[in-house]
């Protein structure tokens, strides 16, 4: 009889999380890598061709995302509950690495808890914990944490504006 109790309450719990995630819908899928902050080398930003152009991206081609509620060279994120689970910084060790196309200019970085995160134009860069692999773009424009994540060009340029 205990062992029935246990079954069930695991299913139940089980249809419970599906329910959830239905409800939730896939606009906005759970986190799937961790956000850890500290890098252990400089980061490298480049460029990479995707549906909406030319766009910045980080070593292993996933996009980079500015959120609009930051003012220039701030991280409002962090200070929002779950928002650096769903939106990790892009870290540094030192000095960001300007890839082919990206103006070296433009790459800067701001002090956050637990290290440097990336700038560019004055934008913090995020990621998106959600994208599943480079060049992905289904995020861009969307409306999370009191405000939209956007897409950049190599002049510095959001996407969407």
């Amino acid at each position: 009889m205990r062992i029935r109790r246990a079954t069930l309450s695991v299913a139940v719990a089980m249809i419970a999380v599906g329910l959830c995630a239905i409800v939730a819908g896939p606009s906005f899928a759970a986190p799937r890598r961790p956000s850890a902050h500290a890098a252990s080398a400089p980061a490298t930003i480049g460029l990479r061709r995707t549906k909406l152009g030319m766009i910045l991206v980080n070593s292993r081609g996933f996009t980079v995302y500015a959120f609009t509620h930051d003012p220039l060279k701030k991280n409002t994120c962090m200070s929002i509950k779950g928002c650096s689970s769903f939106w990790p910084p892009v870290s540094t060790s030192g000095a960001p690495r300007a890839g082919r196309g990206v103006r070296r200019s433009l790459l800067g970085t701001i002090r956050i808890k637990g290290g440097l995160q990336v700038t560019y134009a004055g934008h913090a860069l995020y990621l998106y914990s959600g994208d599943s692999g480079p060049g992905q773009t289904s995020y861009v424009r969307f409306n999370a944490f009191q405000g939209e994540w956007k897409a950049l060009r190599s002049s510095g340029a959001l996407v969407g504006n």
